[in-house]
């Protein structure tokens, strides 16, 4: 380093000094923005060397990554998959495809959402998607209600899981009134309230019937151990005993309860929610972040919210925001399935993604000399809680995770494609799941095997299809995110549960900047979480996590 260098230093330092000495006493720092995560590790500062030669112009950074032809093959094969199996009489969506036993409320909420996404890309007319969402709506609207065992949609405001799909009722007794379902369809509900915004009165009505049905909700009917929301309810049994509590998808419950201009739960509700999560919080795969072992879980909510720059009281002490706690979940599920601890084939680079999905049968197989476990539908995850894994790949858990972490994602999408395409991708594109580990001569509950190759799912399931097409559409352009924004109901949940900044922040007010601070992060001691009991029973579990479908 040169004298003349340090010379004008120094000579700087002393300057600042005196005038920090004469300055004012700057006002209080105000809360920063977060800023858009970048993926990837965090490069160190490096000083530039003041005898070096000047740089070239530095070029303008790169924008996300574009996306290959493939995605948009993707995306209109799985539009396809709500327009053509949902049932045109009532709006009912089936829960899977083709066995279609069933319709499920929440493929209904990702119907809902899915026909503007064909609107925008040429694929219906909006004439056409506003009769179908209009045949839905009614139908929600003058659905039968009350405590009855049989021959109702739901009680209460909130719908059963599963209806008959043409007549609209409980499906069976073992059928749950759904908090989380109920919240998913409510989403979808309020999606096409906020995008139908013209004069035609069709389009009036549409709005007029989304205020009706999310009005009705009697959200404080399921804390029955207040503040937190029970998972559900069954006519038979009472209230089911587990409350929505641990960091996980009923976020978006959790807002829709406090944005209720009706019957609306206190803050205290997200107040203790985020209580609960402690034990998920901690280090896995060289991630801290906020764990959940299905990605469902981290993918849900973020299909109709931007939680991107907005942050709660929770995250505020974290550093980051719920969008970034995401990418870094992603990040985790590829460097697990690397990483491979139980030796499973084909698990790599690209070759990853756990969560809630189909799989070959209940059974235990020697797997490499070793007792495996494998299971038919079950929730799969990689994390501090909530794990199992029996080599079962599920698109849904990469290709909706295509917002958080584009740049890990497409090869990911790509290579499920190239190698498992000719069995795995067909009519509404990607088939639920795949297991090349599983080779063995048993009974199927589901999907069939291709020989040399594994096992491969024969259905399509609604709430794994939803978050493909939909998250495609927020990587774009954030389409489902823009509309969802200028939702009144979302907007105040968001703000009774204590959330600032970005988009929430006023349009008029003070703009802040800056980055997440790292100190924040790690200010709070980490802790790893217990494994949560999972479901052993092959029969439909008196108290099942509400997103899934039975076995």
């Amino acid at each position: 380093m040169s004298k003349s260098f340090l010379l004008r230093f120094l000579q700087a330092a002393v300057l600042a000094l005196t005038l920090a000495a004469c300055a004012p006493e700057p006002p209080p720092p105000q809360e920063p923005a977060v800023a858009p995560p970048k993926p990837g590790p965090i490069p160190q500062l490096v000083l530039p060397d003041p005898d070096a030669e000047p740089a070239p112009k530095e070029q303008e950074p790169e924008g996300p990554p574009d996306l290959p032809p493939l995605f948009r093959d993707i995306e209109r094969r799985t539009f396809q998959f709500f327009w053509d199996t949902t049932n045109e009489v009532n709006g009912l969506t089936p829960d899977r495809f083709p066995s279609r036993p069933f319709a499920s409320i929440a493929s209904v909420g990702f119907s809902l959402t899915a026909y503007p996404i064909g609107i925008e890309n040429g694929w219906v007319s909006r004439t056409q998607a506003v009769d179908r969402t209009l045949v839905t709506l009614e139908f929600l609207r003058e659905a039968r209600m009350g405590p009855q065992a049989e021959g109702r949609s739901g009680h209460k405001g909130f719908f059963y899981h599963f209806l008959d799909m043409q007549s609209g009722a409980r499906y069976d007794k073992w059928v749950e009134l759904s908090s989380v379902d109920t919240g998913i369809l409510l989403m979808g509900v309020l999606f096409a309230q906020s995008y139908y915004t013209g004069d035609d009165e069709r389009e009036v009505r549409i709005r007029e019937l989304a205020d009706q049905i999310y009005r009705r909700v009697e959200w404080p009917y399921l804390q029955q151990r207040p503040p937190l929301i029970s998972m559900g309810w069954y006519p038979e049994r009472g209230f089911i005993s587990h409350d929505w509590k641990g960091y996980n998808e009923a976020m978006l419950v959790y807002i829709l309860a406090l944005g209720s201009p009706t019957h609306p739960v206190e803050p205290e509700a997200w107040e203790v929610w985020t209580q609960t999560y402690e034990r998920d919080w901690g280090v896995f795969q060289g991630q801290e972040y906020l764990s959940f072992g299905p990605h469902f879980g981290h993918q849900y909510s973020h299909v109709w919210i931007d939680f991107r720059g907005i942050r709660d009281e929770y995250m505020k002490n974290r550093g980051i925001d719920y969008f970034e706690n995401s990418r870094r979940a992603t990040y985790a599920q590829r460097a697990y399935a690397i990483d491979n601890p139980m030796g499973w084939d084909d698990y790599g680079e690209n070759v990853w993604g756990l969560t809630a999905s189909d799989g070959p049968q209940r059974t235990t197989q020697e797997f490499k000399g070793q007792q495996r476990e494998f299971r038919h539908y079950s929730a799969r995850g990689a994390g501090l809680s909530d794990e199992f894994d029996d080599g079962t790949i599920a698109p849904t858990a990469a290709i909706a995770s295509i917002a958080f972490a584009p740049e890990i994602v497409i090869p990911a999408t790509e290579e499920l494609y190239e190698r498992y395409g000719e069995y795995l991708y067909s009519s509404y594109g990607f088939l639920d799941a795949v297991n090349p580990s599983f080779k063995y001569d048993v009974p199927l509950k589901t999907g069939r095997l291709i020989p040399g190759r594994g096992w491969v799912a024969s259905d399509y399931i609604g709430i794994d299809q939803g978050p493909i097409l939909t998250m495609i559409a927020n990587y774009r352009n954030d389409f489902v995110w823009k509309v969802m924004r200028d939702n009144p109901y979302i907007r105040n949940g968001l703000e009774r549960a204590g959330f600032t900044g970005g988009w929430l922040a006023p349009p008029d007010g003070p703009q802040t900047s800056g980055e997440p601070d790292p100190e924040a992060a790690n200010a709070e001691d980490m802790r790893r979480a217990q494994s949560r009991e999972s479901d052993e029973d092959d029969d439909p579990p008196a108290e099942p996590r509400a997103s899934d479908p039975p076995a």
